[in-house]
């Protein structure tokens, strides 16, 4: 869509009520581990693959280093952080990809603590540079600079993502952020979705729309107590570019007995919407972490060869 329409698109969806809604009833299924083939919340350990083991340099976290190669000539690398969920998503990563570093931050229970350790916005910025201070020493350099930048969440590690988000500064080198069932909100008194709340996500989203970035968001059917549905906040997004989610079919490689129900896109911006409403169907979103990571970041990124 050229960017001109894609504009008045947009504005034609915020001319118009969003009003939130729960997922159908029909999304409200569960299956067992046993009908998954997997538990979701427990999957197979397939050790560090082309990695090394955990690394603690950075400031915050841990990150996984690749064996070989991932620095270009010119000291150039991709780094994607992750938040919340550090070795599940390890799990998943390990089994697609290669010479990208992988930094995995795990923080506590709840948004929260994300939001709050990421306000500082001084936190991003010593936490990219001590990732580049140990890339550069392990590939025997006297500097590496991140390339490119990639931020993923499941679950309340989207707090941390909504924060570096609001950083000018921060949010212009970030390439490509992943939300998997974990973009929350709050409600406004007039029945609305809280938008400032997820404005950064909006801005994101609408780079990605255009082409300028990548951006995909996963919803499971998850109703929560007292707050946005990751269904309600990623039809927000669709409707604030002046879209609606289409109807998917279950399809035969979806993770981890998810089954997909709505799909949106538009360049660099993605929505995948799966059914299921129990804890199982939560943790599968990390088993479609690897999809995202081979359909869309590792040939985006096409990061130096090992």
């Amino acid at each position: 869509m050229p960017g001109a329409a894609l504009a008045e698109s947009a504005q034609k969806a915020k001319a118009s009520t969003f009003t939130p809604a729960k997922p159908a009833a029909s999304t409200q299924v569960q299956k067992t581990a046993a009908e998954r083939g997997v538990n979701p919340c427990n999957s197979p350990d397939p050790g560090f693959g082309a990695y090394e083991p955990w690394n603690r340099a950075p400031t915050l976290g841990q990150m996984l280093l690749p064996k070989r190669g991932g620095v270009s000539s010119s000291g150039d690398f991709d780094v994607m952080f992750h938040f919340h969920g550090h070795d599940p998503a390890r799990k998943e990563w390990v089994r697609v990809m290669n010479g990208v570093v992988f930094v995995g931050i795990t923080l506590g229970v709840g948004s929260g603590k994300y939001e709050e350790t990421f306000r500082d916005r001084a936190a991003f910025t010593k936490l990219v540079e001590s990732v580049e201070q140990a890339v550069a020493s392990h590939a025997g350099r006297k500097k590496a600079r991140a390339r490119r930048i990639g931020l993923s969440a499941w679950s309340a590690g989207y707090g941390a993502v909504q924060e570096i988000l609001r950083d000018p500064s921060a949010r212009n080198r970030i390439d490509s952020v992943i939300l998997l069932d974990g973009m929350h909100c709050g409600y406004a008194s007039q029945g609305s979705l809280n938008k400032p709340q997820i404005q950064p996500f909006i801005d994101y989203a609408q780079r990605a729309a255009s082409g300028d970035r990548f951006m995909l968001v996963s919803h499971s059917s998850i109703i929560p107590p007292g707050y946005a549905a990751t269904t309600e906040t990623a039809n927000f997004l669709i409707h604030e570019l002046g879209g609606k989610p289409t109807k998917a079919k279950t399809r035969k490689g979806d993770p981890m007995g998810l089954e997909l129900i709505a799909r949106f896109d538009r360049k660099g911006f993605h929505v995948r919407g799966f059914s299921g409403n129990d804890t199982m169907d939560h943790c599968a979103h990390l088993g479609f972490f690897r999809d995202v990571l081979a359909s869309y970041v590792k040939p985006r990124w096409r990061a130096p060869s090992p």
